[in-house]
């Protein structure tokens, strides 16, 4: 591991003084729950850095804005919502010179990011809210604790009410549409298929939507599986993420990948059943109260329009 410079340990060391001081100022503990559990915190933080995508997309939804991001951030929205805060590195690469300057009062981290969280916890207080296979439960649970945290307990309660909308119109769309799912993702020509168990498994789970192949490998990077794979599969419906075109401009693109005779067989391509997810959404900052929305809204959508390949 890396060591901190010099100049480094001077800002800490003035950012530790510095945050004991407004300590004394700020108000009663609060207590935040996180994904590790309830952790305890001098006070409402006022200066938020914030490493985790899915927790940008909640904070912003309830109208915290934190000061510190991450670049880049993928989704349209954030982009306006957080202008004029400061970038302090990316989802796997936090700068540590930056973030000592900014001085926040609480540091999120999730997924991505946690690996940096003992590091971080020398310049500011560091909550994990990492989102767990249970996009929907955890993605909840996230919002109900920033809600209660910042004194925004009555946003937080109508985006749930949102949520649930739209999580019962796509339970809906799904029982009259969806028959089995396939839920794959691409990555240039490499195809791995993701179960009911695994990062996506809340759309099988949530939605009560079965799997056209059942037991498939829990890994965070999914099964690899072959074009032959997916046509004995033949899913009703296929469920697509193009993680290459995401993070490479020169990539791939995953209906360029899946134009292939033995998927051109399967009943979801015959019968329009093939939805390109949002990969921002669904893949990048899944469990952010905002792409749980459009990612149901998508799939809503997509099956209940006909003979119709769902683009992101």
């Amino acid at each position: 591991m890396p060591l901190i410079s010099a100049p480094l340990k001077a800002a800490a060391a003035a950012l530790f003084a510095l945050s004991f001081s407004a300590g004394l100022a700020m108000a009663d503990p609060v207590t935040l729950q996180t994904a590790t559990g309830p952790v305890d915190l001098s006070g409402v933080p006022t200066k938020i850095a914030a490493l985790d995508i899915a927790a940008i997309d909640t904070l912003t939804a309830l109208g915290v804005i934190p000061v510190g991001i991450v670049t880049p951030l993928y989704l349209d929205v954030l982009s306006g919502e957080t202008k004029g805060a400061t970038v302090v590195g990316t989802m796997f690469d936090a700068d540590f010179e930056k973030m000592a300057m900014l001085r926040p009062d609480l540091i999120i981290v999730g997924g991505r990011a946690v690996a940096q969280a003992q590091m971080l916890s020398r310049l500011a207080p560091v909550v994990d809210m990492t989102i767990g296979p249970d996009a929907i439960g955890d993605g909840i649970a996230r919002l109900d604790a920033y809600g209660a945290l910042f004194g925004k307990q009555a946003e937080a309660a109508a985006l749930k009410d949102q949520l649930d909308s739209k999580t019962a119109a796509a339970k809906a769309a799904v029982a009259a549409h969806g028959g089995r799912a396939m839920i794959i993702l691409t990555n240039g020509p490499k195809v791995s298929a993701y179960g009911a168990a695994s990062r996506f498994g809340w759309m099988h789970t949530r939605l009560d939507w079965p799997e056209a192949v059942e037991g498939i490998q829990t890994s965070n990077h999914g099964e690899p599986v072959s074009f032959e794979y997916i046509a004995q599969a033949n899913p009703d419906t296929l469920l697509v993420i193009d993680r290459g075109t995401t993070v490479s401009d020169g990539a791939q693109n995953a209906a360029a990948t899946l134009n292939n005779p033995l998927v051109a067989d399967t009943e979801a391509w015959k019968s329009g059943r093939v939805i390109y997810l949002s990969t921002a959404e669904a893949y990048v900052a899944a469990g952010g109260i905002r792409s749980l929305m459009r990612t149901l809204d998508q799939i809503t959508e997509a099956l209940n329009t006909p003979q119709a390949e769902a683009k992101p």
